[in-house]
């Protein structure tokens, strides 16, 4: 079997290191005569599975014990209502950012809980750039800034974390673990798994352990982060399989030589991609330059009527899911850390061709 080039928003693809591994430890895990999604939780071999998966990311990301590592459902999208309900108030305010559909969505939903001041918006450009900071509205005594560090859809992504005397509340879902980053200057970071993690169902959440515990008695216990801090994220069953996926992939990322190495290779593999997009007079890229997406490169067709042939080709060609989101149309190549760099090369002389033959 030849495996195609995956260049999916989410779920996207794994290392093949991984999906080896999975595969081969599908039917019996450490000699134990099962699979890891048939055992208990509770069960030792589980256990272990989840601390060591837990420790890995920590290595990675240089995650101290002020904060909590938890791993939960939802998604990225039950985020946006579990950050107000847990760092919201009554009677308080949050800031957010407005930088494109994600970071939309997150406002609509914290407005269900309480009073959201938008600090600063992009949409009078529709969401192409990342407003600066010096031109933001901040509240006077906001229960934390929650912003959105790069927007899948848009491909906009921010080059400065903000500076903030309030707790910094982040959706990293499309970029964590895509390069080095500094937790200690975050309140918060949450994100969904199937970008740079794992498979879709789990999401991650890193909070300072001092947040916790603030939530109102009207909050359900599986909607309260301190219930899954307190009950090392097993609180109930957990989704056991993509959690040790997840650790599988943080192994593997740790072999590649951590996020340094893959920052550097993710750099790479943008900017062959760009710098294309930018010489070739057929294809263009609506971002501004300072603010473009590592992972998530949208690009337009000279000719939008060539869209579909365009897909269709490259389909033909093994390079999959390359159609941009149903909100905006036109193109979109995901570039997370299993796309092999092979996988964009691959993309460039496609594309090239493509232009050539419909230039």
């Amino acid at each position: 079997m030849t495996r195609a080039f995956n260049f999916c928003a989410g779920p996207a693809a794994l290392p093949e290191e991984v999906l080896k591994k999975a595969q081969a430890e599908m039917l019996d895990y450490a000699g134990r005569g099962l699979s890891v999604m048939e055992m208990s939780h509770r069960s030792a071999e589980f256990v272990a599975i989840a601390a060591r998966a837990e420790q890995d990311l920590r290595d990675l990301l240089g995650i101290s014990d002020d904060y909590a590592v938890l791993f939960v459902q939802g998604g990225a999208s039950q985020q946006f209502s579990m950050v107000p309900m847990n760092l919201l108030p009554a009677g308080g305010v949050a800031d957010y950012v407005n930088t494109g559909q994600w970071s939309s969505k997150a406002i609509k939903e914290a407005q269900r809980f309480g009073d959201v001041n938008v600090v600063a918006s992009s949409k009078d450009k529709n969401f192409s750039y990342v407003p600066s900071q010096s031109d933001w509205a901040p509240s006077k005594n906001a229960a934390y800034l929650h912003y959105t560090p790069n927007e899948t859809i848009g491909g906009v992504e921010y080059n400065f974390t903000p500076q903030t005397n309030v707790p910094l509340v982040a959706d990293y879902s499309s970029s964590i673990l895509s390069r080095p980053l500094d937790v200690s200057k975050f309140g918060l970071i949450y994100a969904g798994a199937q970008k740079n993690i794992g498979p879709a169902g789990l999401t991650l959440v890193i909070v300072r352990k001092e947040l916790l515990g603030h939530a109102s008695n009207a909050v359900p216990a599986m909607l309260n982060y301190k219930t899954f801090a307190d009950n090392d994220s097993m609180y109930n069953t957990p989704p056991t399989y993509g959690w040790y996926l997840a650790g599988l992939v943080f192994a593997w990322l740790k072999e590649q030589g951590g996020l340094q190495a893959i920052g550097e290779l993710n750099q790479r593999k943008a900017d062959k991609l760009y710098g294309y997009i930018d010489a070739s007079g057929f294809y263009s890229n609506p971002v501004q330059v300072d603010c473009r997406s590592l992972m998530n490169i949208p690009f337009a067709l000279a000719d939008d009527a060539l869209d579909r042939v365009f897909l269709k080709e490259a389909e033909q060609a093994g390079l999959l899911n390359l159609a941009g989101h149903r909100s905006v149309g036109g193109m979109r190549a995901s570039i997370y850390n299993a796309v092999p760099e092979a996988a964009v090369d691959a993309l460039i002389d496609f594309m090239k061709d493509f232009a050539k033959r419909n230039g």
